[in-house]
């Protein structure tokens, strides 16, 4: 196997357990909390800000993750590339998943937003390594105009796919162990982690739920 995807596959197999989106005023905040309370992945997702400030903040986050998380860009393939990111996400609106391929390279992940098994079968045919599947639950943050997909289609997605899959949209400690029992690698979370006071208290008992939920039978 070339280097170049034994890479990625590394990076694939540590594609594990709550995947927190950071952002806002204080994104590194957000990271550090995060990461200490055992998050395996952050998302870098910042749309309001010049190129240059959020390859600064994507910068920053990566030394903060250094040999504890994956870090993935929102959107921006040439970002993750500068910032020596573990890949991107992209969806609708972004580069197919082959010309982020493209940018990225073969060791670096590419990540595709997913409503529908239609899609996510598509996404991962163009290039995708894993797809962010839903909205599972109604989202606790945004409108997304798309009725929630529920867990049994969660879990159809996790056993037909055979790729990786962050659930994503309205999950929270309530439910993330049933996600995981579902199938899916990563449960994608921001108010869930960000919504409350001690991020890291937050994220640690989202992060044993996910275990928790992923030993069940």
């Amino acid at each position: 196997m070339p280097a170049s995807v034994a890479g990625r596959a590394a990076r694939l197999a540590r594609l594990r357990g709550v995947y927190v989106i950071v952002g806002g005023a204080n994104p590194l905040y957000q990271a550090r909390a995060a990461i200490a309370g055992g998050a395996g992945v952050v998302q870098v997702r910042i749309k309001d800000r010049p190129s240059g400030e959020v390859l600064e903040v994507a910068r920053r986050v990566v030394e903060i993750a250094a040999g504890r998380a994956l870090v993935l860009v929102n959107d921006r393939a040439d970002l993750a590339v500068l910032a020596g990111a573990d890949g991107v996400h992209v969806g609708d609106e972004d580069l197919p998943p082959g010309e982020a391929r493209s940018v990225v390279g073969p060791d670096r992940l590419v990540g595709r937003t997913a409503r529908t098994l239609d899609d996510a079968r598509a996404a991962i045919a163009a290039g995708a390594d894993h797809v962010g599947f839903g909205p599972v639950f109604p989202s606790r943050t945004k409108p997304l105009g798309v009725a929630p997909r529920g867990i049994a289609l969660l879990r159809e997605a996790c056993a037909s796919l055979g790729a990786p899959v962050v659930a994503i949209s309205g999950i929270a400690l309530e439910n993330v162990a049933e996600v995981a029992r579902a199938g899916a690698a990563c449960a994608a979370v921001i108010e869930a982690a960000f919504g409350g006071p001690d991020p890291e208290a937050r994220t640690r008992a989202l992060a044993a739920a996910f275990e928790a939920g992923g030993r069940a039978p």
